[in-house]
């Protein structure tokens, strides 16, 4: 019987995959009427070439963006589907949404934070179609700063849906679209700026989860060049958003305080022990930066730097600027506007970066809400998170059943005194290894000891003088 995610979904109070996309009959009324009306009278900027870039098939499309260079700099038009012209504050979309906080990403399908027929429909920017969009423009210097940043209201029109291997593929060949022939050297200067600000930027592979036939396999997925330039862009602009925000004294951040001196000094003896050159004068930012991440230690190193980006929080605030307003694992103060179809706080933030931009007061249901956003989003990041990490057990569990016994290759991303934790070569599983003297870094033969269904959970163990062990 094939395999499914439906216990998981019940545990995590979760609607079953048939039923994803359920809303009440009062939310989706007001889904089709927002969808009826169509666009408003706004600013005409359809005649500027966006194009967006997101992963295949994907219809939730939140971002449009256009480059040109100006000078020896840069100009950046990032168009963001606008929702707060369309949902009526405190109508039933606008509680719902409070109360599911952000969209859950499950193998077997979503469970959206709004109705399809507006986030995968009329507010989505989709090719061909015309769509409100918060319109950001930010002037980029030859040296990454960023010079006037600005946020209004526009009608857009994306003439391209690209996806991530196309325009990387594009690039390679010379060939990129001409809306984005300015990205590859855009986002390198921008993610050199944010090193030298302390970003602690991580290019670890991501484990996907994806159907084979009637059976789910993890695979894994390296991140491309244009998928760290295309982040540079959204940062950029969060980073934008977060400086006007903090210069009008009112919004609401995403934050994490800064790893303490011993972590850091600890992380960069950690990067020594394991072979990788760490200059005088290095931080973890700029190690971080020149790892290759093809190599079995840059993975362990990169692993070990999670344990840098904990504490993340969200501050709201009204009157005076918070104390800690920093973004560790960005480098600077940063709030999130970019992603309004898939996460409540960006209606939230674009709002109020609209108003001061255009001189006017927060909408009192803007301000109302910035206190209780930081906790809503927390609740819903947290449910997030056990959705992907437990249908990634769940398919590790599955591609291992049967198996006890068997060994395999294995790279030791950390070791502690009892053992520690490993990734597969293949299947690209992560689970704990007991045994002593793992090699943290280092490549090492693993036997598969437990595979624990309900639990999800599965056990390897280690003997030095297993055959194959050896230390990259």
């Amino acid at each position: 019987m094939p395999h499914d995610f439906d216990a998981l979904r019940s545990e995590l109070g979760l609607p079953p995959a048939s039923r994803s996309d359920t809303f009440s009959v009062e939310v989706l009324a007001e889904a089709a009427a927002i969808a009826a009306a169509g666009v408003p009278e706004l600013e005409d900027a359809t005649s500027i070439p966006f194009v967006t870039i997101d992963p295949p098939g994907s219809r939730d499309l939140d971002q449009a963006l256009f480059l040109e260079r100006v000078g020896a700099g840069f100009r950046v038009q990032y168009a963001i589907a606008d929702l707060g012209s369309a949902i009526p504050p405190g109508g039933p979309m606008d509680e719902e949404a409070r109360r599911r906080g952000q969209t859950i990403y499950l193998p077997d399908g979503r469970v959206p934070l709004h109705p399809t027929t507006l986030s995968e429909g009329a507010l989505s920017l989709l090719p061909g179609g015309v769509r409100r969009a918060a319109l950001w423009t930010i002037d980029v210097d030859e040296s990454g700063g960023t010079g006037r940043a600005s946020v209004r209201r526009a009608l857009v029109r994306s003439v391209a849906q690209l996806d991530y291997e196309g325009v990387q593929a594009s690039f390679d060949a010379g060939t990129p679209h001409p809306s984005i022939e300015a990205l590859a050297d855009l986002g390198r200067l921008r993610l050199r700026v944010r090193v030298a600000l302390g970003a602690l930027e991580l290019a670890l592979p991501e484990q996907e989860v994806a159907r084979d036939g009637d059976e789910w396999r993890v695979g894994m997925r390296r991140r491309t060049d244009v998928d760290a330039w295309n982040a540079e862009i959204s940062l950029m602009t969060g980073m934008s958003a977060a400086q006007l925000m903090l210069g009008a004294g009112i919004g609401l951040l995403r934050t994490l305080p800064t790893a303490s001196d011993a972590s850091l000094a600890a992380f960069l003896r950690t990067a020594r022990a394991l072979g990788i050159s760490v200059p005088d004068g290095a931080t973890p930012a700029t190690v971080l930066a020149g790892l290759d991440p093809d190599l079995p230690a840059s993975i362990a190193l990169m692993r070990e730097a999670t344990g840098l980006l904990r504490g993340a929080g969200y501050e709201a605030f009204d009157g005076a600027a918070p104390e800690a307003p920093l973004h560790a694992g960005i480098g600077d103060p940063y709030a999130h506007v970019t992603a309004p179809l898939r996460r409540l706080a960006d209606r939230f933030g674009t709002e109020v970066c609209l108003a001061i931009c255009a001189g006017g007061e927060v909408p009192a249901w803007v301000r109302e809400a910035l206190p209780s956003l930081g906790e809503i989003m927390q609740a819903s990041d947290r449910l997030a998170s056990q959705a992907d990490r437990g249908a990634t057990d769940l398919a590790e569990v599955w591609e291992l059943l049967g198996r006890v016994g068997e060994t395999f290759a294995a790279i030791v991303v950390r070791a502690d005194q009892d053992g520690g934790e490993i990734l597969l070569m293949s299947p690209p599983v992560v689970a704990r290894c007991t045994g002593y003297g793992l090699p943290e870094g280092g490549t090492i033969t693993a036997t598969l000891a437990e595979v624990d269904e309900a639990g999800r959970r599965v056990t390897f163990s280690f003997s030095p003088e297993a055959e194959g062990s050896t230390r990259s």
